[in-house]
């Protein structure tokens, strides 16, 4: 048995500190301390666990992963959150679970929530068009597309991936050094420059025929969901998603890392340090995870960072269960993973089966995150600060560890560690230790 506490009022202050140094308000006060960072590791010490904190040490140490953090709900409980290696490879840091780490592409379906919130609202129609003069980013410099097709481009088509852009035409989204200099403009390149630079080129096909997953589709979205709800895209995700559900330690990352925040992980490679072109054009190589790529351009397709619990806090609000309260309508919410209705590409989630298991997979140089949403009532979620040589085929290793240690477990405590906060204010709450008798 052991007592919450609280000791990190100094290092609050500096996260504060650190979005007024970027100009950014403040998303801490003295009441929005993230739950989060209250957690330690040895809350999710009991009866049952110790299969799965074996089973995950063994594969940090085959994969040469330097850092992972881990996340478990029951019955949209928060039941298990342990970090394990290294946070700071420089410093020794251990992982705990308030460490923040990059999601990559787990963050289109943060994107797609907003899109379907603001559907729900009837602010805006899936099938409403994109571009052109009656279109929604209608703007003189978006005007100036090459191919009519684009006007047929609809936000349905942007969520699941049939714009009409291949990716094997490339990833304007991670060439924004390129673009500039075909633009002529200084790197990198800002979000309207790519669209502009990617709109006076042909589609590859006709939109709505054809599935190719679209970074570029997703950074359109974010346009979308900023001009129709008259915010930037990361103030309307914070203010209508995140802080209803009293999640207050998810942002968009940064590119650099001088610029990350302080309880942000660092990122490695088990290959080795991969270097490339800075994109702000100073021409000096840096290391692919911190330079290589503009983390605020991916920003709606890619670009934002969280702790384990809190991601798993935010897949309980869109996972359909009825233990809480969704933030979408059940209706939205099964629509989102149905590919009878969605598409192939679904609306955020990257795949579903038959058997009501959703997934989304994130995968940058330096970094993997994998969310899943089982049947029985089980979300999960796995990040890690080192990409391996199986680049974002390290998922298909991770789900096959996690389903097999998480289906172990065969009686869940019956705690909630989202409660910490609340029983951190009360100092006779304690956090049983080990599995209590049910």
């Amino acid at each position: 048995m052991f007592f919450v506490t609280l000791v990190l009022l100094f290092f609050f202050g500096e996260i504060a500190m650190t979005f007024s140094d970027k100009g950014y308000p403040s998303l801490l006060n003295d009441e929005e301390v993230p739950f989060s960072l209250l957690l330690d590791n040895h809350y999710s010490d009991y009866d049952g666990t110790e299969n799965i904190d074996k089973q995950v040490q063994s594969f940090i140490k085959r994969w040469k992963i330097q850092g992972a953090s881990l996340a478990v709900t029951k019955d949209e409980r928060l039941v298990y959150a342990k970090g394990f290696g290294t946070a700071n490879s420089e410093t020794g840091e251990e992982v705990k679970p308030g460490h923040l780490f990059r999601i990559a592409s787990v963050s289109k379906l943060i994107t797609a929530v907003a899109v379907m919130k603001l559907h729900e609202e009837g602010i805006l129609d899936l099938d409403e068009q994109v571009f052109g003069p009656r279109g929604i980013l209608n703007d003189s410099t978006f005007l100036l597309y090459k191919d009519e097709r684009v006007e047929d481009i609809t936000i349905r088509h942007l969520l699941n991936h049939t714009a009409g852009w291949s990716r094997y035409s490339g990833d304007p989204m991670f060439s924004p050094l390129y673009i500039a200099r075909k633009l002529d403009v200084p790197a990198p390149a800002s979000f309207e420059q790519i669209l502009q630079f990617t709109l006076s080129r042909k589609l590859n096909y006709r939109p709505g025929i054809r599935y190719s997953y679209s970074n570029l589709g997703y950074g359109i979205l974010g346009a979308v969901i900023a001009r129709k709800s008259g915010m930037p895209y990361q103030d309307y995700v914070v203010m209508n998603l995140l802080k209803p559900l009293d999640i207050h330690d998810m942002h968009i990352g940064k590119s650099y890392y001088h610029e990350k925040y302080p309880n942000e992980v660092r990122y490695h490679s088990s290959a080795g340090k991969v270097t490339t072109y800075s994109m702000d054009g100073s021409g000096e190589k840096v290391p692919i995870y911190y330079g290589g790529n503009h983390m605020e351009l991916l920003g709606p397709a890619g670009g934002w960072v969280a702790s384990a619990p809190e991601l798993v806090k935010f897949l309980t609000a869109v996972d359909g269960f009825v233990e809480q309260p969704d933030i979408l309508s059940a209706k939205s919410i099964a629509d989102m993973s149905n590919p009878g209705i969605a598409g192939k590409g679904l609306y955020g989630w990257r795949g579903s089966d038959r058997y009501g298991t959703w997934w989304r997979t994130g995968y940058l140089t330096g970094s993997s995150a994998l969310m899943v949403r089982q049947n029985d009532g089980i979300n999960w979620v796995v990040m890690t600060n080192t990409s391996t040589y199986k680049h974002s085929r390290i998922h298909r290793y991770v789900s096959s560890m996690m389903f097999g240690v998480v289906n172990r477990v065969h009686q869940w405590p019956m705690i909630d560690l989202f409660t910490i906060e609340e029983a951190s204010r009360n100092p006779i709450t304690e956090i049983p230790a080990t599995n209590p008798k049910l």
